[in-house]
């Protein structure tokens, strides 16, 4: 069940959900705009290995904004620090971004019981696209979670930096003899 507008006013004031700072006029009727921080990481790898340490380029937004290119995954993170013991986390982008070209949280769109941060947020744009630091591009609705509740212990849960992946191997993979550390021509 998702909370409306009331309801996550009221969750908020209860302290049963974060969201820090908390703006009323952000609210929509079933959601909340969340704001870009001041902070981008590019993410430079290539290609991307998620066995390997990322290779970012760290920019600061400037007050007149900073263009976005196509073919570059940006990490960004909220203003707000968000989250709920109480409450599940879902970060969308805005319908006004998207027609933009702007795609947000690119797979990892829903948040866990326990974690509260400014939130990393995955971003692609199709064509250029100027972003601001504070400029509101993306809304978090909260769920009604059924079932035991089980906080979020992981390592993402409490960084509030724009954070790239933490190198691990990959749950279930077997290295195939012939190809390890080689490129697969497709």
């Amino acid at each position: 069940m998702i909370l409306t507008k009331t309801a996550i006013r009221e969750a908020v004031e209860a302290g049963d959900i974060t969201i820090d700072p908390f703006d009323p006029e952000l609210l929509n009727p079933n959601s909340y705009n969340y704001r870009l921080g001041h902070t981008l990481k590019a993410l430079t790898s290539s290609p991307a290995d998620p066995r390997r340490e990322p290779e970012t380029t760290t920019l600061v937004l400037p007050p007149e904004g900073y263009v976005l290119r196509p073919g570059v995954v940006y990490l960004g993170n909220t203003v707000e620090r968000i989250g709920s013991n109480e409450r599940v986390s879902s970060l969308i982008g805005r319908s006004s971004v998207g027609r933009l070209g702007c795609f947000l949280q690119i797979s990892a769109d829903l948040g866990q019981l326990g974690a509260e941060h400014c939130w990393t947020l995955e971003i692609t744009v199709v064509q250029p696209l100027r972003v601001y630091p504070g400029m509101r591009i993306g809304q978090v609705s909260f769920w009604h979670p059924t079932g035991d509740r089980m906080p979020y212990q992981g390592h993402y849960g409490r960084i509030s930096d724009p954070a790239p992946w933490a190198p691990s191997p990959l749950p279930g993979a077997v290295a195939h003899p012939a190809l390890t550390g080689q490129e697969v021509a497709a």
